[in-house]
This record gives C-alpha cells, sequence and structure tokens, in this order.
C-alpha cells in the first residue's frame, strides 16, 4: 500500500502546472481533459512514486468554500513534503526562481530540511537525505 495522489486546489491550471514543473521539478504524467466525481475538470502532475492532482474549485456548488481553502488546505502547517536526491541544488534552483523559504536549511535526524511555500502559500518541507 502507498499513497497515489494529493489534491492540490489551485486558481489556475496553467500557472500551477508551470510551477510544479518548472520550480519543483514535478513531471506532467497525464494533462489530458478529465472530471472530477463532481463532474469538475481536473488535471494531474506527478513526481516519481506519489503525485499531484490540480483541482481547480468547483464552479457550482461548494466552489466558494474550495476557493476560500487555496493556499490554506492545511490550516497553516506543512501539509506536503517533497524529497529529492540534491538538496542544496534544489534549494538554490527554488530560491534563483523566487520561492519563498520559511526556515534556513537545517538537518534533522531524518535529513536535511527547510520549509517552503509553494505559489499559492502552501507550506512544504523540501527534504534531503540525512
Amino acid at each position: 500500500m502507498g499513497l497515489d495522489l494529493v489534491s492540490v486546489i489551485v486558481r489556475e491550471y496553467d500557472e500551477a502546472i508551470d510551477f510544479f514543473v518548472d520550480v519543483l521539478g514535478c513531471v506532467v504524467e497525464d494533462d489530458s481533459p478529465s472530471l472530477d466525481g463532481d463532474g469538475q475538470p481536473k488535471k494531474m502532475g506527478r513526481r516519481a512514486s506519489a503525485g499531484l492532482r490540480l483541482c481547480h474549485p468547483a464552479r457550482s456548488g461548494r466552489g466558494e468554500e474550495q476557493e476560500a481553502l487555496i493556499g490554506r488546505q492545511f490550516a497553516g502547517r506543512v501539509g506536503l513534503f517533497l524529497r529529492v536526491e540534491d538538496f542544496y541544488a534544489s534549494y538554490t534552483h527554488m530560491m534563483e526562481r523566487g520561492v519563498e523559504f520559511l526556515t534556513v536549511p537545517r538537518t534533522e535526524s531524518y535529513g536535511q530540511v527547510a520549509v517552503f511555500k509553494d505559489l499559492y502559500g502552501n507550506k512544504w518541507d523540501l527534504l534531503g537525505a540525512a
């Protein structure tokens, strides 16, 4: 058993895909039009094992509720964790592209870590090897 996908609510697909691909290094696995369980459009972006599903706020029903959660999906906590092979290369790459880091890199028992915000404000841990 393993985690397959995590949904992230985004304002616009194209800006989100640009950020997750160009800045974080995700790979778009499926960019074909499809619908979620509520009949709303969705797109997918994936890394090696787990992936992100990019979701636009529903245009009917829960749209306002979902839009209000953009950038706050984890109630101000780190909710997503990006493990990379070369921590400092990734950190530098992200800094050069304007990613806001909330902490400086530090070493923990589980490896290198620094907290950053995605383009919407969701908090992530950038993780490297121990």
